[in-house]
């Protein structure tokens, strides 16, 4: 009994119930890894990358809550994580995301050395986030890196390089991230601004609104031209498209500001970057 509850706290530590997550980060790795390889990469990298994302997500979320469990606990959403309560202690939670990281590694192994030597990279960015909260009034420019990172990996694993295509789809991958995370800023910023929290639905104030669907914009309009000479066919533009229809359903989520539209345009939002990445392997395939 004892030991069931307590696998209970750490799957709900890791947010096993929620996978919205990974699945964030999960379509951009799987987009870059087809345009990598111009087309389907193989099983093992699709297991690689499929496994390894939801590890490190894992990974950040034990980081992420001892980071902040000082916070949580004054946040409506947060105030009962496992480790904010003490049903989890922090010792626990960073050892646990020690050994999911280390799995995620042995993972990358499996790759080249190229793609072990970014993984470093990859691991530091993850490492700052939940810290930028505290001084940078943008903090969801970095957590834009951390969650873009699969993208140059992928190029890395199938490469053994990473060209400037891989930094452009990043780039655009950030302003994606940054129209998300501002979204699920705004559930909290009644809460973070008595906290003293640093988010960009703080900082934006009364633009914010205007800033993510500009954000969504920006993000659909790199990776459509990024990627004109390579997955560029009609069902690939078809779903930039549907996307695009898609950035004007959250927009009528979020132009209340109120918590539940916010919350669940956030929860939505991996439904986009599928649609994304639906459109590249449907391009591959029928070029």
């Amino acid at each position: 009994m004892v030991l069931s509850r307590k696998a209970a706290l750490y799957l709900d530590l890791i947010r096993w119930n929620r996978p919205a997550g990974w699945l964030l980060l999960l379509w951009p790795s799987l987009s870059a890894l087809w345009v990598a390889a111009d087309g389907f990469p193989g099983w093992h990298l699709v297991a690689v990358f499929v496994l390894g994302t939801i590890l490190m997500r894992s990974a950040g979320c034990c980081l992420n809550d001892v980071a902040d469990r000082d916070f949580d606990r004054h946040v409506k959403r947060t105030a009962q994580r496992p480790v904010t309560t003490g049903a989890v202690s922090v010792r626990e939670a960073l050892w646990l995301g020690v050994v999911l990281a280390l799995l995620a590694f042995v993972l990358v192994l499996t790759t080249n050395p190229v793609a072990v030597l970014w993984s470093f990279a990859a691991l530091a960015v993850a490492m700052v986030y939940p810290y930028a909260k505290r001084f940078f009034a943008m903090p969801q420019a970095v957590l834009g890196v951390a969650f873009s990172f699969g993208i140059p990996m992928a190029f890395a694993a199938v490469q053994g390089q990473v060209p400037l295509l891989a930094w452009v789809l990043l780039l655009g991958n950030l302003f994606w991230v940054l129209a998300y995370d501002t979204e699920y800023a705004m559930v909290d910023r009644d809460d973070d601004l008595r906290i003293g929290m640093k988010t960009s639905a703080i900082t934006l104030g009364r633009f914010d609104v205007p800033v993510v669907l500009a954000s969504y914009l920006v993000y659909l309009s790199i990776w459509a031209l990024a990627l004109v000479n390579t997955a560029a066919c009609a069902i690939f533009y078809i779903a930039i498209a549907v996307a695009l229809a898609q950035v004007a359903w959250h927009y009528t989520l979020i132009r209340g500001r109120t918590r539940e539209g916010c919350f669940k345009a956030f929860r939505i939002n991996h439904w986009l970057g599928f649609t994304v990445f639906a459109g590249i392997v449907a391009g591959y395939t029928l070029t």
